[in-house]
């Protein structure tokens, strides 16, 4: 079983996959955190020196990379994976079960802001500004986290209940 968690920023696709991953016994794998160990190198490094359009390149590469493993696990995409280099078609291949996690732009706009130092993309925003960010990534990125094959709304609900959710969207 591959599973792969897709989502923006901040809606939990980490947390929930390393909390899938111990309910499931199978293998967790952040992309993020691969394409750091590959390149030896944070992304916010990479994307300071390398430059965005590098990044999508490689991150791409290793996506597939991950998916072609003969092997079974729970991957956590970045927010942006999905919409790149035709990534959402390699996501959603056969025998792979992609999962939207979904959520408002409140919600996600409320954890961002309690974490924003560990955000990037945020960081230099000011909090009244990340409502109007998200909502806009949001409506220019629904177009692929869509194409899913489950949706799971994680508004008002514990990582428990998500993990819950999605183990019996499986059975």
């Amino acid at each position: 079983m591959k599973i792969v968690l897709l989502g923006y920023m901040a809606s939990g696709k980490s947390s929930i996959g390393k909390r899938l991953s111990k309910s499931l016994d199978l293998q967790f794998i952040d992309l993020d955190d691969y394409i750091i160990n590959k390149e030896k190198a944070s992304i916010n490094e990479i994307f300071k020196n390398k430059g965005e359009i590098y990044f999508r390149k490689i991150e791409h590469i290793y996506l597939k990379e991950i998916l072609e493993k003969n092997t079974d696990f729970i991957l956590s995409l970045g927010g942006g994976t999905p919409c790149y280099a035709n990534n959402m078609n390699e996501i959603i291949k056969e025998n792979r079960i992609s999962i939207y996690l979904q959520s408002s732009v409140t919600k996600l706009s409320d954890r961002l802001i309690k974490k924003k130092s560990k955000r990037p993309l945020v960081a230099s925003l000011a909090d009244e500004k990340i409502p109007e960010f998200v909502a806009k990534h949001l409506f220019e990125r629904r177009f692929f986290y869509e194409k899913a094959k489950f949706k799971v709304n994680i508004d008002n609900k514990s990582k428990k209940e998500v993990t819950k959710e999605i183990i019996n969207l499986l059975e």
